[in-house]
């Protein structure tokens, strides 16, 4: 039995119900280009959203990160990862959460007590320290010198200046080492390794500054999978554990060469194609693109394309393919939209690497005109960065293209460029997902209300098979994607705006109930990705003209929404069409 496994075997013999992978495209959710994390999706019930599997929750949840896409290459950095999590809605706290995790660690993982070391919160003029997760480790065996006391920047989530529920955490870390473990932790040591975070929101963070105890409090926890198999595998490579071998295997296979000597290209090439086929086979149809999911995913592609090349694949063959498959067999019995999806995902490499293939043609001919116009010796770093940027030129193939014409590259220059665009990058991440819980404003949750409005409309108006193919909201607007083959005429148009306000004026009741899944298909309900789901399901209708599967949250009534105006209407992708409406102040 695989970790996995364990894991979700452990916390259900603890009271615990699976709750299914949400995609990694969020729902609803503009603050966040992909799922970054296991508690994302469960941010309304952290908030107070009653769960319809309940108090006590674990899972397993594919995870993007994309900030440290430039890291991918050395031992641990992924951009696809699993994120194993267990949560307590208002149900257990601290002490069962501490213990439980100690059992699972050190009973059903076999990790001796002696390798482990956890932090806890120091505590600080507003916030006292927590003593309790520090005493409760005592009692379970862990000494006074395996617990270290850190500040708000270690160990408090989210952290200090956003409002909303927050409060202590503490982490578990593993010596991961041959050498013997020292008697006293020191968290500056790299070798001892972060495995688990044991986030106990006991605190709501006032817009006035004070912070007071929640009645409600809730245990938010996360362990990334593929950090803990190479831990109790013993590897210090997260490469050579048993998550990645079957996909370097194959690209030694497809390569003819070893993976020891060119471990960076065989990295990025696994984890890229890897972040690739998971994008791509998601329910939210991402296809490579130039503006947000669709950019990340051309530069996985690309990236794996352009390392493909150094180690002499011949990428015009049907390489990217064969490690694709090889990764959707490992998964789909975890993830059954890689089976549903494959003939995507395999169209979605095949068009983009031919794509690139005319880019790198088409950077080869600027770098001949480059060379052409050269005044000196030397590439500039303006130039450099630009075969880089705009033409998918790694530098080290602008470094082996200049040497042959005995040429130089103002290489620090390059990397001076590199690095702030990289800064940029990182910030416009970082702007993406504001962090905490403070997501779902008021006028959010009347363009979530309008969204289900506007879908019913559009059936009416348009096709009855017209379906929802995904949404964006933001504060000023709403986005609204849905399966149509035609643009609208300015009468389907206005017939659907008309339609949605009417419902509006009517003072519809917004109303949820708790059904199966399969319950909620019968009574005719709507739903954009069914396997999403699990098997107890929220049903929001309004009145009798929608109802759909959703998480929420929703306003009472649709008098609350106010005037609904239909900004824009344009084509989405093939056979997609995209709205972009607003509400505005009756």
């Amino acid at each position: 039995m695989n970790i996995r496994d364990k894991y979700i075997e452990f916390f259900v013999s603890k009271g615990h119900k699976q709750i299914p992978s949400a995609p990694v495209v969020p729902e609803n959710d503009p603050s966040v280009l992909f799922n970054t994390a296991g508690m994302q999706p469960l941010v309304p019930y952290l908030m107070g959203e009653p769960h319809p599997y309940g108090t006590r929750l674990c899972d397993y949840q594919k995870c993007i990160r994309t900030n440290d896409l430039d890291e991918v290459g050395d031992v641990t950095h992924h951009t696809f990862f699993e994120m194993l999590g267990n949560w307590s809605l208002g149900d257990y706290f601290k002490k069962e959460s501490i213990t439980w995790s100690f059992e699972l660690l050190t009973k059903h993982l076999n990790i001796p007590v002696e390798k482990l070391s956890v932090t806890v919160f120091k505590g600080n003029d507003i916030v006292p320290a927590d003593n309790e997760s520090a005493d409760l480790w005592k009692s379970l065996g862990i000494s006074e010198n395996k617990i270290a006391f850190l500040g708000e920047d270690d160990n408090w989530w989210p952290n200090m200046e956003l409002t909303g529920p927050c409060g202590p955490d503490t982490e578990i870390f593993y010596w991961r080492s041959d050498e013997e473990v020292p008697s006293k932790f020191d968290p500056e040591n790299d070798n001892w390794v972060e495995i688990w975070n044991n986030v106990f929101m006991q605190y709501n963070h006032k817009p006035d500054g004070t912070f007071e105890p929640l009645k409600k409090k809730n245990v938010d926890t996360g362990m990334g999978l593929e950090r803990i198999t190479a831990v109790l595998e013993g590897v210090n490579d997260n490469y050579e554990s048993s998550i990645w071998k079957g996909t370097i295997k194959k690209i030694e296979e497809i390569s003819g060469k070893s993976y020891y000597g060119n471990e960076k290209a065989f990295r990025i090439i696994a984890d890229h194609i890897k972040a690739a086929v998971f994008i791509s086979s998601d329910p939210a149809g991402i296809k490579p693109s130039n503006t947000d999911q669709g950019y990340i995913l051309r530069r996985l592609i690309r990236r794996a394309i352009r390392y493909a090349k150094m180690i002499d694949i011949d990428i015009n063959s049907n390489w990217e393919s064969e490690i694709a498959k090889n990764i959707i067999d490992e998964y789909k019995k975890y993830y059954s939209e890689l089976s549903t999806n494959e003939n995507v995902v395999m169209e979605v490499l095949k068009n983009e690497k031919i794509k690139f293939s005319r880019t790198l043609e088409k950077g080869l001919r600027e770098f001949e005109k480059i060379v052409k116009n050269l005044n000196e010796n030397e590439i500039n770093k303006d130039l450099a960065f630009k075969l880089y940027d705009t033409y998918g030129f790694p530098i080290e193939l602008t470094l082996e293209l200049a040497k042959e014409r005995r040429l130089t590259v103002d290489e620090k220059g390059f990397y001076e460029k590199f690095k702030a665009h990289q800064e940029l990058s990182r910030t416009a991440s970082a702007g993406k997902f504001k962090g905490g819980l403070a997501g779902n404003s008021l006028v959010e949750t009347k363009y979530h209300t309008a969204t289900h409005l506007l879908n019913a409309a559009l059936k009416l108006v348009v096709n009855k098979d017209v379906h929802q193919k995904g949404s964006n909201i933001t504060d000023e607007r709403m986005r609204f994607d849905f399966s149509c083959d035609h643009k609208l005429t300015d009468e389907e148009k206005k017939a659907v705006e008309d339609l949605v306000n009417k419902w509006i004026e009517e003072n519809l009741p917004v109303t949820k109930k708790e059904m199966s899944k399969e319950e909620a298909i019968k009574s005719g309900a709507e739903c954009m990705f069914i396997e999403k789901y699990p098997d107890i399901v929220t049903v929001y209708s309004i009145g009798d003209v929608s109802k759909e599967l959703c998480g929420g949250p929703h306003v009472n009534n649709t008098s609350e929404l106010g005037h609904f105006k239909i900004k824009k209407e344009e084509a989405s992708s093939a056979g997609v069409r995209r709205i972009k409406a607003i509400l505005e102040e009756k």
